[in-house]
């Protein structure tokens, strides 16, 4: 394994959503977008699996029937290469705020529940994959999921069924991680949203030679 991913200061920021499904990631995502954008904030979004060859085969497999644990790792890491190397990597090096509904601490808690050894899989990613300068773990119970899940009239999928979920979330609640911070996610989305903005706020007013996000 080869030694964990760094870059330069000042090479953009990476802020990372985590959560089961039913957390509120990819709203709370735009939301955050939009707010970056309105400061006048470079601001690039995107989420993984990706819309690639093997992002498209994950998330086929949702529905089609679910591969094994070791062949379904494989193939988040080999989505995942490909995005660090073509998006973000590039992304962080314009100076860019890039967001990211998922990243590879949904590995460890989803994989890591099917079996495989989730801090081997945190190693791993972290050899290759730029570190997150802010990781927000949406926390939510899984009956919540289910609930949320299901009132977007949606059918659970082979990701998102609750036992799953729990083992889930309580490897979510294992990883320790500076950047990490915990954000209740039953709470209103307003209230989330708040949360959120006023921490990303703080970490790019830190940055040097940062305008204020206000």
């Amino acid at each position: 394994m080869g030694e964990t991913c760094r870059r330069l200061p000042g090479q953009g920021v990476l802020v990372v959503l985590e959560g089961i499904d039913g957390a509120g990631k990819s709203t709370q995502l735009r939301r955050l977008k939009e707010a970056l954008e309105r400061a006048g904030v470079e601001v690039m979004a995107d989420r993984e699996p990706t819309d690639g060859p093997h992002g498209r085969r994950l998330r086929a497999s949702a529905t089609e029937g679910r591969l094994g644990p070791a062949e379904e790792l494989e193939l988040f890491i080999a989505d995942r290469r490909e995005h660090v190397e073509q998006v973000i990597l590039p992304a962080l090096g314009l100076g860019k705020v890039v967001l990211l509904d998922r990243y590879y601490f949904s590995n460890a808690a989803y994989q890591g529940s099917r079996g495989l050894d989730w801090e081997e899989i945190l190693r791993v990613n972290e050899a290759f994959a730029p570190p997150p300068d802010l990781l927000f773990w949406l926390d939510l119970p899984p009956e919540a999921s289910a609930s949320r899940i299901e009132g977007r009239g949606m059918e659970v999928n082979a990701f998102e069924h609750r036992d799953h979920l729990e083992r889930c979330r309580e490897i979510f609640a294992r990883i320790r991680h500076p950047a990490m911070r915990r954000i209740d996610a039953s709470q209103s989305a307003d209230v989330v949203f708040e949360a959120l903005w006023g921490e990303v706020q703080e970490l790019i007013q830190r940055g040097a030679g940062r305008r204020d996000v206000r």
